[in-house]
C-alpha cells in the first residue's frame, strides 16, 4: 500500500513531536515561522509548561518542572481556556472531519429468538362433577389434536341414576312443585343441563353418560382408565386451544423500554423458508431473569391452519419508531469511563471539548440527551488528538449544569399575633396540616422584615413558613378581615 509523501512524512514525526513534549505546538500552530514573526503584536494571557498545563505563570521564564521555557498562551489562540485553535492546513493533513448535529426520528429495531407455546388463556378442563365409575375410555391418547365435542369416556354415576328415576316417578304424579324440586336436584347433583332436557323428552333414564371435550384442541392429559373409581372433582383431561399460539421472547433488559404492548412484530420460522408471520405484542412478564438480564415477552400469533406446533424457535424483528431525538454519530463521542465528550467545531478553526449525556443507540448513531444543540458541528475524525491537546493545554470541561429545582411551596396555617418584637411574630397559631403540627402558641422569626411592616398585635393573619436550618421561618404573611398581602 502506498501513501502521498506528504502525509506519510507526517505519520512518522507524530511520534518524535509527542515523545518531545511538542504536541500542543503541532496543533496550536501550522506555521511556527509566522507566529514568531507577530509575536510581540499579540496578547499573550499567561505562560505555561506544556507537560503541566494547569500550572500558569504571569510572566516568560524556564520551567520549573522541566529544563525548557514556559510558552505562552495567547489570547486568540482559544485563551479563555476552553478551547484550542487547529490551523486549517493542519486539520486537512490529520484528516479531521466534522458532522452536523440534527434531530431524527430514532427507529428502535431489535432482534431475538423466541419459542412458540400453547396459549394458556384457551385452556379446558374436564373434571367428575358426582363420585362414579369408568365404564369405556375411547380411543385417545395425549397430545392428539380432537375437535370440540369429541367423545372421551363413558361413566356411570349412581347418584344421577337414582335422581333421574325419582324425577320420573313424581311428573307421573302431576305433582308440579314436587316435579320442580326433583329436577332442581338432578341440576344439583351435576347432571347437565342437555341430560335433564334429553330426560325430559324421553322420559327414559340413563345409567351411563360420554364425557366430550368443550373445545377444539389438542389433548394435554387424559387421566382415566376404564373400570377406575371416581370422586367428585377428579381430574379427566386437559384440553389446550390451537386458534392462536403464544410466541415467547428474551429480550435483553436494557431494551425493554422500547417495547409496548400491541406493538407489530415479524417473525421468521426455520420450518417455514422464506415466509414471515405477522403478530403483536401481548405482554411484557414483570419478572427478568437474573441469570441471562432478559425479560420475557409474549407475542400472540394466530394459527387458523394448525400449522404453528409448540415448541417450534423462531427468529423475531421487534421495530417501533420513536419520537425525534438529538442524534450524532457514534465514532463522535470520546468515552473516559467517567464521562463521555465530544470535540464542538467552532468558528475560524476553533475547538471545545462538551460533556454530553449519551442515550439510545440507533444504529451507527448515538442520543444526545444533553450537552448540545441541533445545527452544531462535532469531530467525527481525529477528535481524538484533539483531546489529547486539551489534556495537555488544562482545558476544563465545564460539568452539566444541574437542572434548577423548584423551591417548596410554604407551609400554612392562619392565627393571631400576639407580639412584635426585633423581626419576630408571636403568634398563637392553628395546626400546619402539611407539617403534622398542632395548633400553639410560639414566636417565629421572619424571612424580611419589611414583611412586619403595617401589622399589630392582635392583627389576624395567615402566615406561610418554611424549614431552614434554625427552624421554621416565615417567609409570606397575609393579613386576614380587610388587610392586605405583603
Amino acid at each position: 500500500m502506498t501513501f502521498p509523501i506528504k502525509r506519510l512524512a507526517l505519520l512518522m514525526s507524530l511520534p518524535m513531536l509527542l515523545n518531545a513534549g511538542g504536541a500542543g505546538l503541532i496543533l496550536a500552530a501550522g506555521n511556527v515561522q509566522a507566529q514568531a514573526a507577530d509575536q510581540e503584536e499579540r496578547e499573550v494571557l499567561y505562560w505555561y509548561d506544556p507537560m503541566y498545563p494547569q500550572e500558569r505563570f504571569d510572566a516568560p521564564g524556564p520551567s520549573p518542572f522541566m529544563d525548557m521555557a514556559l510558552l505562552p498562551r495567547y489570547a486568540d489562540e482559544g485563551g479563555d481556556g476552553a478551547s484550542v485553535t487547529i490551523d486549517p492546513s493542519v486539520m486537512q493533513n490529520l484528516g479531521m472531519r466534522t458532522a452536523p448535529v440534527k434531530r431524527e426520528a430514532i427507529n428502535q429495531t431489535v432482534e431475538a429468538v423466541g419459542s412458540l407455546v400453547f396459549d394458556e388463556r384457551d385452556v379446558a378442563i374436564v373434571q367428575a362433577r358426582s363420585g362414579g365409575f369408568v365404564e369405556k375410555v375411547y380411543d385417545r391418547a395425549p397430545e392428539d389434536v380432537i375437535a370440540k365435542d369429541a367423545p372421551l369416556a363413558d361413566l356411570f354415576v349412581p347418584d344421577w341414576a337414582a335422581a333421574q328415576e325419582e324425577y320420573l316417578a313424581l311428573r307421573g304424579m302431576n305433582e308440579p312443585q314436587l316435579v320442580a324440586a326433583a329436577r332442581h336436584r338432578l341440576r344439583l347433583a351435576g347432571v347437565p343441563a342437555e341430560a335433564v332436557a334429553e330426560l325430559e323428552r324421553t322420559g327414559k333414564a340413563r345409567s351411563s353418560w360420554t364425557i366430550t371435550s368443550p373445545i377444539a384442541g389438542v389433548l394435554r392429559s387424559l387421566d382415566v382408565r376404564e373400570g377406575m373409581t371416581l370422586s367428585a372433582g377428579a381430574l379427566l383431561a386437559r384440553i389446550n386451544g390451537l386458534e392462536n399460539v403464544w410466541l415467547e421472547v428474551a429480550v435483553p433488559e436494557a431494551q425493554v423500554a422500547e417495547l409496548a404492548v400491541g406493538q407489530s412484530v415479524e417473525a421468521r420460522l426455520p420450518a417455514f423458508k422464506g415466509e414471515s408471520l405477522e403478530g403483536s405484542i401481548e405482554a411484557v412478564l414483570t419478572q427478568a431473569n437474573l441469570d441471562s438480564r432478559t425479560v420475557r415477552v409474549r407475542i400472540e400469533l394466530p394459527n387458523p391452519d394448525l400449522r404453528l406446533h409448540p415448541g417450534m424457535t423462531a427468529h423475531v424483528t421487534l421495530s417501533r419508531a420513536q419520537d425525534a431525538a438529538l442524534m450524532v454519530p457514534a465514532e463522535a463521542l470520546i468515552r473516559t469511563g467517567r464521562r463521555t465528550l465530544v470535540m464542538l467545531a467552532e468558528d475560524k478553526g476553533t475547538f471545545r471539548p462538551v460533556e454530553v449525556q449519551p442515550g439510545r443507540e440507533a444504529g451507527n448513531k448515538t442520543e444526545v440527551l444533553s450537552g448540545l444543540q441541533a445545527g452544531q458541528q462535532v469531530v467525527v475524525s481525529g477528535q481524538f488528538l484533539l483531546d489529547s491537546e486539551a489534556s495537555l493545554r488544562g482545558l476544563v470541561v465545564e460539568p452539566e449544569q444541574p437542572e434548577p429545582t423548584v423551591a417548596p411551596a410554604p407551609h400554612q396555617a392562619e392565627g393571631t399575633i400576639t407580639s412584635l418584637d426585633d423581626g419576630k411574630v408571636g403568634l398563637s397559631h392553628g395546626p400546619f396540616k402539611t407539617l403534622n403540627m398542632p395548633g400553639m402558641t410560639m414566636a417565629f422569626p421572619v424571612a424580611d422584615k419589611q414583611l412586619l411592616e403595617g401589622l399589630r398585635e392582635g392583627d389576624r393573619v395567615r402566615v406561610g413558613v418554611r424549614e431552614e436550618d434554625k427552624g421554621l421561618v416565615i417567609v409570606q404573611i397575609e393579613q386576614l378581615g380587610g388587610g392586605h398581602d405583603h
